[in-house]
């Protein structure tokens, strides 16, 4: 089952700025890694926040939107049901190499990319302070 919105990932010309905008909007800081060729990720306070993870732009993307994320509390099951379903993925239940979190791959019908995560988040750790 979906319970939530996960993350939503931007891609931007420059990290740097922002992470310092969405800083003065309140956001904090949870984590800046090397992913993508610079990315990272912000929440608001509060319980259940999504995360906006922001990444550097690189030569085969656009800016703007790159996936929203959302969470599954059994992503095994979830996956399952959504395949009975008839929803397609991309790439299968898979480990990320920044978090080890499992996710898997998927468009809707025009063909927007969308991310099934786990539920289970790693506690964050600036790996890097780019601000």
């Amino acid at each position: 089952m979906i319970i939530a919105i996960d993350h939503i990932e931007l891609i931007v010309r420059d990290v740097k700025k922002h992470v310092e905008f969405y800083e003065a909007l309140g956001f904090k800081l949870l984590s800046w890694t090397e992913h993508h060729g610079g990315s990272a990720e912000l929440q608001l306070p509060g319980e259940n926040q999504p995360i906006i993870e922001i990444h550097e732009l690189l030569t085969e993307e656009n800016p703007g939107v790159n996936h929203i994320s959302f969470r599954a509390r059994d992503i095994e099951e979830t996956y399952e049901d959504l395949v009975s379903k008839g929803i397609s993925f991309y790439r299968d239940l898979h480990a990320s190499p920044t978090t080890g979190r499992k996710n898997a791959l998927f468009r809707d019908p025009d063909g927007w990319r969308l991310q099934l995560s786990s539920e289970k988040r790693v506690d964050y750790v600036k790996t890097a302070d780019k601000t």
